[in-house]
């Protein structure tokens, strides 16, 4: 056994700890699959330390370390595709891990005869396209052409080179490129956030990929030169560290939003409803326009908390949302500022008229019993209507009035604006 890989055995075990404490708080499937595909460079270091063991085990360490880097590739590809649960992620990423595997074994083995590496090599091209082409078109990616072509593109390459005189090297330096290059190209392409944490990804991707060839550029035309294995090892490193900080970024916009959006209807805050309508108050006295806001309240919730419990306020709760949000403008605001109380803001230019005609439409979306816990619950709101600059000048004067004009109009009857 070999320990110049203890260090490297060490580092990867110390990244996937930091990777997993990163990830713990909210995992998906794409983090799962970046934490295996580093689990697979740590079984690759680990193999690569038999390599100098005699016969057998060294041929199998080999096999073993050379196939791990292939699988933490497909992997990282997996991840990327931008529907990874479907079966047809799945089987290309089963499918081509067996492919590229047997490849490597064949590869690895002396006296296979060269029909079955023809055979071999053209499985690169037949697999995947089969698979793709066997996926309905909706659920057929645009991204996994890369995959289709550049693997066509190395079935073609082995079926031309791999008997030259440069072929036990190209039959493994090949492969690897063109799966970690697929694995770059599908990142690029992915819709990730173009972040920190997504420049330092790319690039670490694009330099592993040329890792392998530039490796037998030296090993042939400079064969003097001695490059230290951690230069070659560097790039993983670096994608590690973007890795990290795309999960970072991740947690730090998912804290924003929990920041600014109630928790249970994913709707704006409180906060974040000041903000909003401040910045439509400013944009009113711009144009000299006038805006609105409404005041919301439900009728009857607090009965059905009473009587079905409060699972059945939070569905309630949640319907509403849905229900109000898809009548609104785009531009418009809706937002849970209290228990069963919403605001909304309406950008102007708005009429009184206009203004009334919206409240009246989302008072009478509850007219229709909703359902919840499995019964029908019927509610309704109380609106109040406050308009800038008519009825008010200032954003307190305006929630002031709004929320006036609400009890008003709960104490003037359920279901009224």
């Amino acid at each position: 056994m070999s320990w110049k890989e203890f260090p490297d055995l060490l580092a990867v075990g110390l990244l996937i700890y930091a990777f997993v404490s990163v990830s713990r708080p909210a995992g998906g499937l794409t983090t799962r699959l970046w934490l295996a595909g580093w689990i697979c460079i740590e079984l690759h270091f680990a193999a690569y330390s038999f390599l100098d063991v005699s016969g057998t085990g060294g041929l199998i360490a080999d096999i073993f370390g050379t196939a791990a880097l292939t699988w933490c590739a497909e992997l990282f590809g997996w991840s990327m595709d931008p529907l990874p649960q479907r079966w047809g992620s799945r089987l290309l990423f089963w499918a081509m891990s067996a492919v590229y595997t047997l490849y490597i074994t064949l590869a690895s083995l002396t006296s296979v005869p060269h029909w079955v590496m023809v055979m071999a090599a053209s499985l690169f091209a037949c697999v995947p396209l089969a698979i793709v082409m066997a996926t309905p078109h909706r659920q057929r990616p645009g991204s996994r052409w890369i995959a289709v072509g550049l693997n066509v593109a190395l079935a073609a390459a082995l079926l031309r080179w791999q008997f030259s005189a440069h072929g036990p090297d190209l039959m493994v330096v090949m492969p690897l490129f063109v799966v970690y290059f697929t694995c770059c190209l599908q990142f690029a392409f992915s819709k990730q956030r173009r972040t920190g944490g997504f420049v330092v990804t790319l690039l670490g991707l694009l330099a592993w990929s040329l890792v392998f060839p530039l490796g037998l550029t030296f090993d042939v035309f400079f064969p003097t030169v001695q490059v230290g294995a951690e230069v070659w090892n560097l790039p993983k490193y670096l994608v590690a560290v973007g890795m990290i900080l795309l999960l970072l970024e991740g947690q730090l916009k998912r804290n924003q939003h929990l920041a600014h959006h109630d928790a249970l209807t994913g709707l704006p805050n409180r906060r974040l409803f000041q903000d909003r309508i401040n910045g439509a108050l400013e944009r009113a006295r711009q144009r000299q326009a006038r805006m609105a806001m409404l005041a919301i309240d439900l009728d009857g919730f607090k009965q059905v908390n009473d009587t079905l419990g409060h699972h059945a306020g939070d569905e309630v709760l949640r319907h509403v949302a849905r229900l109000f949000t898809a009548r609104l403008r785009r531009i418009d605001t809706l937002a849970r500022t209290g228990g069963d109380e919403f605001s909304v803001v309406l950008e102007g230019p708005i009429t009184r008229h206009e203004a009334t005609r919206v409240a009246g439409v989302l008072r009478q979306l509850l007219e229709t019993p909703l359902s919840a816990s499995g019964q029908n619950i019927q509610i309704g709101a109380s609106i109040g209507l406050a308009m800038f600059p008519d009825d008010a000048q200032t954003l307190d004067d305006l929630c002031i009035l709004a929320d006036e004009r609400m009890y008003e109009a709960k104490r003037s009857g359920s279901g009224s604006v």
